[in-house]
């Protein structure tokens, strides 16, 4: 039986540019950094790992549900880094309040707040 994810790990053709984008929106690093192939970021009691391969292009899409204490303040945090999300947080019919943004390499973190 499967029971949860440990870690998910994207691609990343800059790293050091990487590390400031998730670093900057309140990723705790874990290990590595802006000079290493690979670096480690603690999320709960899990990982969102980055891979260097510098010819890394994204060339297919998917998504990284992350929930968080206040989505609002999370979207308030990204815009004043200079960062634009793709949508502003909203209330979905499913219950969750959530908004999409994309990393610099562009794989797509949704920010949500999980049903009350």
């Amino acid at each position: 039986m499967i029971e949860g994810i440990s870690a998910v790990t994207l691609l990343t053709a800059d790293m050091a540019r990487a590390v400031v984008f998730y670093e900057s929106l309140g990723f705790v690093l874990r290990y590595g950094g802006g000079d290493a192939d690979f670096t480690s970021f603690t999320i709960g009691s899990n990982y969102l790992n980055l891979a260097l391969q510098p010819d890394y292009a994204a060339a297919r899409w998917g998504r990284i549900v992350l929930y968080v204490s206040d989505v609002d303040a999370m979207h308030a945090r990204a815009l004043s880094k200079g960062y634009e999300p793709s949508t502003a947080p909203r209330d979905a019919e499913w219950g969750e309040r959530y908004f999409h943004i994309s990393d610099p390499d562009g794989h797509e973190l949704s920010f949500a707040r999980p049903p009350a």
